[in-house]
């Protein structure tokens, strides 16, 4: 039987939306009335590479054995849902639509997964020994996560990376990294279950006979997202100059010896939560992908563009760190970069 699953964010969203949809389950996109109005009329289509072909393939909605439909926020009852996916940046939780539609998601005890790189106030919480009421600045909204049950809010690190063509309308994704997306589990076995349901259910899907990236991969533990921190924090952030903005490459590979050390200093905060250090993924295997990032982060590209608010994973990480008294100089100032750059531009 067919899973019901609503997406918040029918950007990236359509990401897992259509590896839902090919699994043939059933999907509906939340986002503006006018990208819902399109998505409804014409579908999505989000291009992927199949291993050992040069060119992307375009997999249309239609096309696909799910069903797929678009709504706005206010249209959307939650209690119809076997799973919610949280796919907006952060930031964007704090509109009234959005705030009014995630208190009707808690009220209606839905099971939440986070597919965010900043993890959810009350997913925080799950975590044993971590003061989340004092990581509230991080956020740009704290209050709107208020209702939600900790054990019913998992997190997925959002690793595949994907873009809307400047060409194309709303309901078209490009997939530049097709990386896996990484799972943690819920407090209620039944629920990750689902998700393991769901996992098992994407992995069959063939085209032509070969697989198609882009997997669910659902684990034990908790900390496994957290991989994602290291990664960030030694390059996206630290593309965010105080004059510009420099591509993730420079960022790490401007001084290795600096970017291993600030690298490992935040693997560590992670495993002082209670992480394994399998967990985390070794510098060596993100510095060698970092050759390829030509680009600046989508988070400084978007401080260059004027945003004053993005996802503070860098605050979030150096409030961590100070409650554990392993206080990293160079998050410190990347934070304070970060904060100078967002209040120009307000």
């Amino acid at each position: 039987m067919a899973r019901k699953i609503l997406i918040l964010g029918a950007s990236y969203g359509s990401l897992l939306g259509t590896k839902l949809l090919m699994a043939g389950q059933d999907v509906t996109l939340v986002c503006r009335q006018a990208t819902a109005d399109l998505i409804n009329a014409e579908g999505t289509e989000v291009r992927i590479k199949l291993r050992g072909e040069d060119n992307h393939r375009a997999f249309k909605s239609g096309d696909l054995p799910g069903h797929l439909d678009a709504k706005a926020p206010a249209d959307v009852d939650p209690s119809e849902y076997d799973l919610v996916a949280l796919a907006m940046s952060e930031p964007q939780y704090g509109s009234d639509d959005i705030r009014d539609l995630l208190a009707r998601i808690a009220a209606a005890g839905v099971p939440a997964l986070s597919i965010m790189n900043m993890p959810p106030l009350p997913y925080l919480r799950r975590i044993p020994g971590l003061d989340a009421d004092a990581l509230a600045p991080a956020f740009t909204t704290a209050d709107a996560w208020a209702g939600f049950t900790p054990g019913l809010v998992s997190l997925c690190s959002p690793d595949p990376q994907a873009f809307r063509p400047p060409e194309t309308g709303g309901n078209v994704l490009h997939v530049g990294l097709p990386t896996n997306f990484k799972a943690a589990p819920f407090e209620d076995p039944a629920h990750t279950e689902m998700l393991r349901e769901l996992e098992a259910a994407i992995d069959a899907v063939r085209v032509d006979d070969k697989e198609v990236p882009v997997k669910l991969r659902v684990y034990d533990s908790l900390f496994v997202p957290f991989a994602k921190w290291s990664m960030l924090l030694t390059g996206n952030y630290r593309c965010i100059l105080p004059d510009g903005v420099q591509p993730i490459k420079e960022a790490v590979h401007g001084d290795v010896a600096q970017s291993q050390d600030i690298y490992s200093r935040i693997a560590k905060i992670v495993e002082s939560l209670g992480a394994s250090p399998s967990d985390n993924v070794p510098f060596e295997k993100y510095a060698n992908a970092a050759q390829g990032l030509l680009k600046p982060s989508s988070a400084a590209r978007a401080i260059d563009g004027g945003a004053d608010r993005i996802e503070r994973v860098d605050m979030l990480v150096k409030l961590i760190a100070d409650q554990k008294g392993q206080s990293i100089a160079a998050l410190d100032e990347t934070v304070k970069t970060v904060d100078a750059r967002l209040d120009a531009n307000r």
